[in-house]
């Protein structure tokens, strides 16, 4: 097996044997994802762009990888850290195991390392730069290498993954996919695309509404010229502070009085939009099983999360309620307009992976747009 080794910013060096394309590199920001299953969904996730994913769980790969449950067109992650790869793929759905995915999409990942003690210095030090090579080059010119790596702050990755053109998302039922049936949409909305999951538009599609998804670059303006019943900004990569054109957008779509969701970096465009600020989490959150109260109906509801920046609660206008928090940090999980209808979460309602407490957030996008509409057909009658 081929050797290769993970290099740290901070020093540490990791020695291991590739898989996937050894001939391959990773570099980006190294972070951690607790979840014990669903590792398709989360190297296809555009949220990961830029980043490294040391999965904590100790065998990685067993049901291998279909066709079915990818949440974008590419594999997004750099690279992979686990314990042990699988080499055998035991589920019906299964067409790869997971070094075979990793070799087609041309992307290395590294095993045979202490993942234990590779976590407890994330935990401690944060996410940091790091580096897997294969390469014979020396700990020290490796070490300069990843120092130079750029850093996520500031980072705008928007553009890496977002559409190049806007498109009608029309969910298909096929052998193997596990979807939903769809009705009949009452509703149009318009998903602003930083790195859009594919289940959030598989949920807006089983929730009524025909979903056209825009380049995140797309004007308010231009959005709304789709007449919309509501826009959804996505997920995505990088640093919030960052999608300037996001933040503008945002800020007029808030004011126009068409329904507004956000969903992660979504959520943040929309505090910045209106005069919040967000700040670098130490190590993120990346996993299925955070605790998140909802302050509207007292509830808690376990959450699947990845993000590397939050919300600072200090300074938030006055214009904007804080709905969820973070039972783990006490962060800023959730927000609503008190005047406008618009909402957004720092969670994924639509899990993939992970559990499904939070769907709900559609449901109440649906009957914004319902009493949206309710409203704008009343207005149209006494004009």
């Amino acid at each position: 097996m081929q050797p290769a080794r993970l290099v740290l910013e901070n020093g540490a060096i990791f020695h291991g044997t590739a898989f996937g394309d050894v001939t391959a590199e990773a570099a980006g920001e190294v972070v951690f994802n607790t979840a014990m299953s669903g590792y398709q969904e989360v190297m296809t996730d555009p949220s990961y762009k830029g980043q490294i994913v040391v999965f904590t769980a100790p065998h990685i790969g067993n049901y291998g990888i279909n066709p079915w449950d990818n949440e974008s067109d590419a594999l997004q992650v750099e690279g992979i850290v686990v314990y042990e790869c699988s080499r055998i793929a035991s589920n019906w759905r299964a067409r790869w195991t997971l070094s075979e995915y990793l070799e087609m999409h041309r992307k290395i990942g590294i095993q045979g390392i202490d993942t234990r003690r590779l976590v407890r210095i994330l935990r401690s030090e944060g996410a940091m730069r790091g580096l897997i090579t294969t390469a014979p080059d020396s700990d020290e010119v490796l070490l300069e290498r990843v120092r130079a790596l750029p850093l996520m702050e500031g980072a705008d990755l928007c553009p890496l993954v977002t559409t190049i053109a806007p498109y009608e998302f029309v969910p298909e039922q096929q052998e193997g996919d596990l979807l939903e049936k769809v009705p009949v949409p009452q509703y149009h909305v318009v998903v602003v695309d930083f790195g859009v999951k594919r289940n959030i538009l598989r949920l807006l599609a089983q929730h009524g509404c025909k979903v056209t998804v825009v380049p995140a670059t797309t004007s308010a303006e231009d959005i709304l010229g789709y007449d919309p019943d509501g826009v959804v900004l996505s997920n995505g990569p990088g640093d919030p502070a960052a999608v300037t054109y996001g933040i503008e957008t945002a800020r007029m779509l808030g004011r126009s009085g068409v329904p507004l969701l956000g969903i992660c970096l979504g959520h943040q465009i929309i505090a910045l939009a209106f005069g919040g600020t967000t700040f670098k989490l130490r190590f993120g959150h990346h996993a299925v099983n955070h605790p998140i109260k909802n302050l509207l109906t007292g509830s808690v509801e376990i959450t699947s999360q990845n993000h590397g920046f939050a919300v600072r609660a200090e300074g938030l206008p006055d214009e904007l309620e804080i709905t969820h928090i973070n039972l783990n940090d006490g962060t800023v999980a959730g927000l609503r307009h008190r005047v406008y209808p618009i909402m957004s979460v720092q969670y994924h309602p639509e899990a993939a992976p992970g559990p499904h407490d939070s769907r709900y957030i559609f449901a109440a996008f649906k009957t914004a747009m319902a009493t949206n509409s309710a409203r704008k057909r009343v207005l149209t009658a006494t004009a």
